[in-house]
């Protein structure tokens, strides 16, 4: 969302943003995620959204984590970075094949975090 102007939102893309983003300072803050606190910061802000979604948020907070959520970031894959160039100045061609090695685990830990099961109403 973050390449598209706030006032081309929907309404329920504005409140969710506003609710992550009311996460996110809790979070930093080292402050419990909680529904009444996400509603109270977005009031300070000045803003407004509809009722259930810092209940929403908060309940997914708890469940998965925001350590976790953090992690996950857009989905969009373009936050774990490149691979090493092989021959960079001073390594070993065999560090080629391990970073190659550390590539294909780190592949496999993205997957296991997809399965990952997960009810936002139960």
């Amino acid at each position: 969302m973050s390449a598209v102007p706030v006032a081309s939102l929907s309404k329920e893309q504005q409140d969710e943003l506003l609710c992550t983003y009311a996460a996110l300072i809790l979070h930093d803050d080292g402050a419990d995620i909680a529904p009444q606190a996400m509603a109270n910061l977005i009031k300070a802000a000045g803003c407004s959204v509809e009722g259930y979604w810092p209940m929403l948020m908060a309940k997914m907070v708890s469940n998965v984590g925001m350590d976790a959520l953090i992690k996950m970031g857009s989905g969009a894959g373009g936050a774990s970075g490149a691979a090493p160039a092989a021959g960079v100045a001073g390594e070993a061609p065999a560090a080629g094949g391990a970073a190659a090695g550390e590539e294909k685990k780190k592949v496999e830990e993205e997957e296991e975090e997809e399965e990952m099961d997960f009810d936002l109403f139960g």
